[in-house]
């Protein structure tokens, strides 16, 4: 079972764009979550992030991966 996270995309002259990396309201957003739960999740659940400076980015594939690794974490306790 595959995790599909969506986010608006930029559409450039017909070409739909989407964003390899997203950001924290990104994130937000397509989870469902606020601010605060997902800076939880990075420090205290280990959801892969990239920085750039001060910049904090998730990539779409690494979050979709995280979230189907704890699916499967998940289904094996119960």
């Amino acid at each position: 079972m595959g995790v599909n996270v969506s986010v608006r995309s930029r559409s450039t002259g017909g070409i739909v764009v989407q964003p390899l990396l997203l950001t924290i309201p990104q994130v937000m957003q397509c989870m469902g979550l606020g601010r605060n739960k997902v800076y939880d999740l990075i420090n205290k659940e280990g959801l892969p992030v990239l920085r750039f400076g001060r910049a904090v980015r998730i990539s779409r594939t690494a979050l979709e991966q995280w979230l189907e690794q704890r699916e499967q974490d998940r289904s094996v306790v119960y």
